[in-house]
């Protein structure tokens, strides 16, 4: 699972602002569903060292049982407190990739060449990778090319959290936006919407089966299940 290491939710260029970073179900819920599944499960961020988690993420009526869980697992708040920076981890020696989102990730995973370059790296890996993302977490699908140096994504099927859902919540300050980069890249984009898309929850799986994104906060379990159900049936 990889996520942002960026924990302030601020205009580019300011220093400070609210408190933010990966949000928590994106996070919690792909890791119970894997290692629920018999999966060991590393956890990683742009920069490594400790992930700011969102902190309003775990706030009623928000909090998921998932999130309850993770707050009493010692083992895996030491997993968040001491990430494994994305620059040591070789992508080709996992079954999935997960790219988890949050406010943090729009301010980090977009704009990583390391990541972009390992993400290619899954996708021709022996294992055909399933690389999986949520949200923002979309954002680290756009700087992967394909071996003719087309971006990886272009003509594919994929989600992400919708240009309307950002500014449905006012927070259209981040450099940003997954449906707009998406869009950008070549995507294929679709979602769900709701009155508020706040509420609203899609998991799009390419037509290859190596790409499952998640719309939104809401989409992180679908998104894994279905991971883990093309895993199952290979």
């Amino acid at each position: 699972i990889i996520t942002t290491s960026h924990g302030v939710l601020n205009a580019p260029g300011e220093t400070t602002g609210d408190a933010t970073g990966v949000f928590g179900s994106e996070l919690t819920h792909p890791y119970y569903t894997f290692t629920d599944g018999g999966m060991n499960v590393d956890v990683a961020s742009i920069k490594g060292a400790e992930i700011p988690i969102d902190p309003e993420s775990f706030n009623r009526p928000i909090i998921t049982p998932e999130d309850k869980r993770y707050l009493k697992d010692s083992v895996f708040q030491a997993k968040v407190k001491n990430s494994i920076p994305v620059a040591d981890i070789d992508f080709t020696q996992y079954d999935i990739i997960f790219l988890s989102g949050g406010w943090g990730a729009a301010y980090d995973l977009g704009y990583s060449d390391v990541l972009g370059q390992k993400v290619s790296e899954a996708y021709y890996s022996e294992k055909e990778t399933v690389i999986g993302s949520v949200c923002h977490g979309a954002l680290g699908l756009i700087r992967a090319r394909d071996r003719d140096g087309k971006l990886l994504i272009a003509g594919r099927k994929v989600t992400g959290v919708s240009d309307k859902q950002i500014k449905e919540l006012g927070i259209e300050v981040t450099p940003l936006h997954p449906e707009t980069e998406l869009r950008k890249a070549g995507g294929i984009y679709s979602s769900q919407e709701k009155f508020m898309d706040f509420f609203a929850t899609s998991t799009v799986v390419d037509d290859e089966k190596r790409f499952v994104t998640g719309q939104n906060q809401n989409s992180s379990h679908e998104t894994a299940q279905n991971i883990m159900a093309i895993l199952d049936q290979r």
